[in-house]
């Protein structure tokens, strides 16, 4: 029985110092696991909540250079013709330019739509026309306005010619 007593005191030290081992290994270590991931998610929310907020601190000045850039583009599109297709775009022009025109007291008598030029994002619509008009400072009159109207309009090519050289009226 003795034998047993002393193996009971030895065995009894050896439990208990393994059940702490235990505890420490399979309750301690997890908690503490557990608290370190909890801090590193707060940390990580917390970097992502400021992120947000200086997003959001940043909203009015975006929101005053978008309606900066608006203005901009709505300036420049009323530089440009602008049409579905480039029919309707060829018409706007030939109306744009036979008002200029009429308003020199010019006639026009041929209008000629050309083939458009691709220029990127942007196809430059050509337009011939055969017009008469009263006298030079007409005709200086009707180039002077088309080339300085917005939207932009270019005279590519211009060839004249006088009906009657002893009389240069046309």
């Amino acid at each position: 029985m003795e034998r047993r007593n002393r193996l009971l005191l030895l065995a009894a030290p050896m439990i208990v110092v393994l059940l702490v081992l235990c505890a420490y290994e399979y309750g301690y270590k997890n908690v503490r696991e557990q608290i370190a991931a909890t801090r590193e998610m707060e940390i990580t929310r917390t970097r992502t909540l400021e992120k947000y907020m200086a997003i959001l601190a940043e909203k009015p000045g975006l929101e005053s250079s978008l309606a900066a850039l608006k203005d901009k583009r709505k300036a420049d599109d009323s530089k440009i013709i602008e049409g579905q297709t480039p029919s309707l775009s060829a018409a706007t022009l030939q109306d744009t330019v036979k008002g200029v025109i009429t308003a020199r007291s010019g006639s026009i008598s041929s209008e000629r739509v050309e083939k458009p030029d691709d220029l990127g994002k942007f196809k430059a619509i050509n337009v011939s026309m055969d017009l008469v008009l009263p006298d030079s400072r007409a005709l200086s009159d009707v180039v002077y306005g088309i080339e300085t109207r917005t939207p932009y309009i270019v005279i590519k090519e211009l060839d004249t010619r006088v009906r009657n050289f002893r009389d240069p009226r046309n």
